[in-house]
């Protein structure tokens, strides 16, 4: 199958609905009927500020998160429509890739 991998990178104190921002964007695949997607917490990284952001023991509000998605063209125009409509304002990269499973499902 032929889509994309949608990366999102935010960090564990940014919210929207009440939600981490990371686990809302996640929600809001599953909801979509995207068929899977993998939250990820990074130990390190940074962003358009230049300014570092790391895991700490006591504090892991700025922990960097990504989300990763593996989805068709239609499912990710439902998407990108959604984050439009809910004024979500987050950094990603789009990468076309060939995508599926090999074995019996």
């Amino acid at each position: 199958m032929q889509g994309f991998q949608i990366t999102f990178f935010t960090q564990q104190d940014r919210r929207h609905g009440g939600l981490p921002l990371g686990e809302w964007l996640l929600q809001a695949a599953r909801e979509l009927g995207v068929a899977g997607g993998t939250l990820l917490a990074a130990s390190e990284g940074f962003g358009h500020d230049r300014k570092l952001r790391s895991s700490h023991f006591f504090e892991l509000a700025e922990q960097p998160v990504e989300v990763t998605l593996a989805l068709g063209e239609d499912d990710a125009a439902r998407l990108f429509q959604r984050l439009r409509a809910e004024n979500i304002h987050v950094f990603y990269v789009k990468t076309p890739i060939e995508f599926g499973n090999t074995g019996d499902v």
